[in-house]
């Protein structure tokens, strides 16, 4: 009985050896399973980030769209490039439907557009010493100044002023004809520009009013002409508008910081940074939402020239009386 007793013994020792060896192997099974869905995981986490930063370098390599506090801003000229003539088409709003309507120049086609290539950067500076001669007449207490060659209309501390009656045979002492010559030529590229860009002859655009210079610097503002930066519709504000235009006089980032001009549009604003000869145009309805922003630092100058297709609100060129 004794040696039955301990074969029993061995195979029940043979038997724990084997379990114990079964779970062993289950132990080492989880590990390797374990071990292999972490280095999955791992490696789905690395594609993530590979892909995100290559996102985030491609952004960051073309300069196109970057992120702010209001989301994602796609850039539409840098002022670092020269661009010959970019376009781009956007849905026409129902603006247009509640006034007269002209055919051959109220919008049907609608958009922006951008180029460097009408005005030189010697005559955006010429045409600036223009603004600086008028405005040293007089300026705005805020950080925006206003000058109407047309009507006249110019900042005055907190006030506008007709600088013609106001400053009298002094005006004739700061400008002269070639200064508005060169103005009322300046304006006429613009005008062909616009009319080429949106396929309508230039002959059934007129200039209309406000056309203007304006300053902007970072002082405080002093009253509600002083606030530019707030969303508007230039359809909305001056019922007139057609086709806006803005011509920079002044670089972005080297004269001045902030300042861009803004399209604001549904999901993304679109941006057009200023620079000296830059023309910046747009149909002026609800598809042309736009602001710009505050300067932060240094002098903004720029000129707003508008047009309208409505004969009865057209203006004549400045003339120096």
């Amino acid at each position: 009985m004794a040696p039955q007793r301990r074969a029993g013994s061995r195979t029940a020792e043979s038997g724990s050896a084997g379990m114990e060896a079964r779970a062993e192997a289950r132990r080492r099974l989880s590990s390797v399973i374990k071990g292999n869905s972490q280095k999955v995981s791992h490696q789905k986490w690395l594609k993530v980030a590979f892909l995100l930063s290559s996102v985030v370098l491609g952004c960051l390599l073309s300069g196109s769209y970057f992120f702010s506090e209001e989301g994602v801003t796609e850039v539409l000229g840098h002022y670092g490039e020269i661009i010959e003539d970019r376009f781009i088409e956007v849905p026409c709003s129902e603006d247009y439907d509640s006034h007269k309507r002209f055919e051959g120049c109220t919008p049907r086609k609608c958009g922006r557009g951008i180029t460097d290539t009408i005005i030189s950067r010697v005559e955006a500076e010429r045409i600036r010493r223009i603004a600086e001669k008028g405005l040293s007449l007089g300026g705005s207490d805020g950080g925006a100044s206003i000058l109407d060659l047309h009507s006249g209309a110019l900042s005055l501390g907190k006030h506008f002023v007709d600088m013609y009656r106001y400053f009298g045979d002094k005006v004739h002492n700061i400008f002269s004809e070639e200064d508005f010559h060169l103005y009322s030529e300046l304006r006429q590229r613009i005008q062909q520009q616009i009319a080429l860009s949106f396929g309508i002859s230039s002959s059934s655009m007129y200039l209309t009013k406000p056309t203007f210079f304006s300053r902007i610097n970072n002082s405080e503002a002093k009253t509600t002409h002083d606030e530019y930066w707030h969303p508007h519709i230039d359809k909305v504000t001056y019922g007139s508008f057609d086709y806006t235009s803005l011509l920079y006089l002044s670089d972005y980032t080297e004269d001045f910081g902030g300042g861009r001009f803004v399209f604001m549009d549904e999901g993304a604003n679109r941006t057009v940074e200023p620079r000296a000869g830059r023309v910046s145009f747009f149909t002026s309805g609800s598809e042309n939402l736009h602001r710009v922003e505050k300067v932060h630092w240094g002098t903004r100058y720029a000129i707003t020239i508008s047009f309208t297709c409505n004969p009865d609100h057209g203006i004549g060129d400045p003339v120096l009386t």
